[in-house]
């Protein structure tokens, strides 16, 4: 909202812009709630996921996004991919989750992401180490596969969209916040009602969560700006070099002999990613 307010004439242009899209056009801001809602019920998956799955195998299934994202990329937006393409994403998948599994053998004092669901990590609690192996593998597995395709479809939807009209990403970004609202309520009011009638709303917002809302609603914009000007394949590549990252970091004190290969696996998948942009780019400008 801010960022759509910074790039309006005025206040007024803003209000009449809000009134346009959610009064006036309503119909087109709609198809903004396909994404929402699937989104919605992809966090629920997931969730559902690593109650019942070890972190192991949530972390190299949930891979699989990638190859749904291909699958739809081809459906939907009629694009062809490569038997090398192909190719390069399989080995994409094998090597994030083989980085991840790495990264999870491996005990550290300092705390990441990737420890909230590290079965060897000596910062996790037991109880949530126990609700980690506990539950049913198929209802985990069933969720996370769920959870791959609503992804790759949700993605290639909402790039459709953001291509495919004049409206800009901004207020396409405020669509799909406020149509959100109503879908996370719903799922509250199932999940979770007992809990905010006891204790309010609001629980346990600490300014560490408010960093990770923060983070997220930023990462969400700059997905979305990837999506307008690129495209999610390319975010998938995006997405591996900030899992290797954020892995290499907390080992730089810790563990300096850092599995190299594994690395340059990943830089040379991201490099063919960046190649099949520019042969995609090429085909295209030969078609017009």
């Amino acid at each position: 909202m801010i960022l759509f307010s910074a790039t309006s004439k005025s206040l007024n242009s803003v209000l009449r812009s809000l009134k346009y899209h959610f009064c006036t056009n309503f119909f087109d801001t709609l198809k903004v709630g396909v994404p929402a809602l699937i989104y919605t019920i992809q966090n629920v998956l997931l969730y559902i996921a690593v109650e019942n799955l070890e972190a192991a195998t949530y972390m190299v299934t949930y891979q699989m996004k990638i190859l749904t994202t291909a699958g739809f990329t081809v459906l939907m937006l009629d694009r062809k991919l490569s038997v090398f393409q192909w190719l390069s994403l399989v080995v994409l998948i094998a090597g994030v989750a083989l980085v991840q599994i790495n990264a999870g053998k491996i005990q550290s004092p300092t705390m990441s992401p990737l420890d909230l669901f590290n079965d060897t990590t000596t910062t996790t609690a037991p109880a949530v180490k126990e609700v980690l192996h506990q539950g049913n593998p198929l209802y985990g597995l069933l969720a996370v596969l769920a959870a791959c395709v609503l992804s790759g479809f949700a993605g290639i939807y909402f790039e459709k969209i953001l291509k495919g009209s004049n409206v800009s990403i901004w207020m396409r970004n405020i669509q799909l916040a406020i149509l959100s609202i109503p879908c996370g309520i719903i799922i509250i009011a199932i999940k979770d009602h007992e809990a905010v009638f006891k204790d309010g709303f609001m629980q346990g917002f600490d300014w560490v969560v408010w960093i990770v809302v923060f983070v997220q609603a930023v990462g969400g914009l700059i997905v979305a700006v990837v999506i307008k000007y690129a495209d999610n394949i390319l975010k998938a590549f995006a997405t591996s070099v900030a899992i290797i990252v954020g892995i290499m970091f907390p080992y730089k004190t810790t563990r300096p002999d850092i599995p190299t290969a594994m690395v340059l696996k990943e830089a040379e998948d991201t490099a063919n990613g960046k190649q099949d942009a520019v042969n995609e780019e090429e085909n295209k400008a030969a078609k017009i």
